[in-house]
C-alpha cells in the first residue's frame, strides 16, 4: 500500500470509529446533565449525578442487576459443564453416529435462537418453569459455537499427553480435568466473555418468558423503565443507560488485552 492508501484508511477507520462512538458520548453527556441540556451541547453546562438517584429510585435497578448477574453466571458455569464434556467426547472419543451428531452441533449454529422463540416458550410452560430465571437460560444451556469452538482446541492437543497421563493412572475425566481443561483455558475464557456480554444484553427472549419484577433482568427492565405516556425524559433514560451497561464497558476497558490475546490463541480461524 502506499502512503496516500494508508493515510485513506486511517481516516476512514477514525470516521467509522467516530460513528461508533457518538451515541455512547450523547448518552455520556445527558446522563450527566440537567435535563434542559440534553439536546443542548454548552461546555459551561453544570454536571450532575442527579439523574443516576433519580433512575435508580424508580426502578427497582438493584432487583434487576441481582436477576442479571445470576442468569450469565448460571449459563456460563452450565456451558463451560455440558460443552466442555461434548467438545471432549468428540474430539478424542470414539463411539457410533459421533460425525452425525456433531453435524447436528454444527446445524444449531446456523439456527437463529428466534426461530425457536414458540417452541421454547411451549417448553417452558409444559416444564412449568414460566417467570423464572431457570426459564431464561434454559434455551441456551448447550451451546454449539462453545462445543465448536472447545472441540477445535481439544484436537490441537498432542495425544501423547494422554498416553503420559493414562500411564500416570488418570481416569478419562481426571484427563480432561487435569490435561484439557488447563490448557483450553484461552478458548474458555474467549467463549465466557462473549457468552456474558451476549446474556447480559439479550432482550426478546427474557421479554418473552418473565412476567415480574423477581425474574425480569436489566434489559427488559430498562425498556419498561423508558416506556412512559407523558413525554420522554432523555437525560433520566440515559442515565438508566449507563448504569446497566456501565459493567460491560468497564469490563471491556480493563480487559481489552487479556479479550484479544485469549481470542487470538483460542485459534480462531
Amino acid at each position: 500500500m502506499t502512503r496516500t492508501d494508508t493515510f485513506l484508511a486511517r481516516v476512514a477507520g477514525w470516521m467509522l470509529a467516530l460513528l461508533w462512538v457518538l451515541p455512547l458520548l450523547y448518552a455520556i453527556w445527558a446522563a450527566f446533565h440537567a435535563p434542559e441540556f440534553e439536546a443542548k451541547f454548552d461546555l459551561t453546562a453544570p454536571l450532575t449525578l442527579h439523574n443516576f438517584s433519580r433512575a435508580w429510585e424508580q426502578a427497582p435497578f438493584a432487583r434487576y442487576f441481582l436477576n442479571t448477574i445470576l442468569l450469565v453466571t448460571m449459563i456460563l458455569s452450565v456451558q463451560l459443564v455440558l460443552c466442555t464434556l461434548a467438545a471432549f467426547a468428540f474430539a478424542r472419543l470414539e463411539f457410533p453416529g459421533k460425525n452425525a451428531a456433531f453435524a447436528l452441533v454444527l446445524v444449531q449454529l446456523m439456527v437463529t435462537p428466534d426461530i425457536l422463540l414458540v417452541e421454547n416458550y411451549k417448553t417452558i410452560r409444559a416444564l412449568g418453569l414460566v417467570d423464572t430465571i431457570v426459564a431464561i437460560g434454559l434455551p441456551y444451556f448447550a451451546s454449539g459455537f462453545a462445543i465448536f469452538l472447545l472441540r477445535q482446541t481439544f484436537m490441537t492437543i498432542p495425544r501423547e499427553l494422554d498416553e503420559a497421563a493414562r500411564v500416570e493412572g488418570c481416569t478419562l475425566l481426571g484427563l480432561l480435568w487435569r490435561v484439557y481443561v488447563p490448557l483450553g483455558k484461552p478458548a474458555m475464557l474467549a467463549f465466557g466473555l462473549v457468552s456474558v456480554s451476549h446474556h447480559w444484553n439479550n432482550f426478546l427472549w427474557p421479554l418473552i418468558i418473565t412476567n415480574s419484577v423477581e425474574t425480569r433482568p436489566l434489559t427488559v427492565g430498562l425498556s419498561l423503565f423508558s416506556t412512559t405516556d407523558s413525554g420522554t425524559d432523555w437525560a433520566l433514560i440515559m442515565a438508566a443507560t449507563l448504569m446497566t451497561s456501565a459493567p460491560l464497558l468497564l469490563g471491556f476497558l480493563l480487559f481489552q488485552r487479556q479479550f484479544v490475546q485469549s481470542f487470538m490463541r483460542a485459534g480462531i480461524k
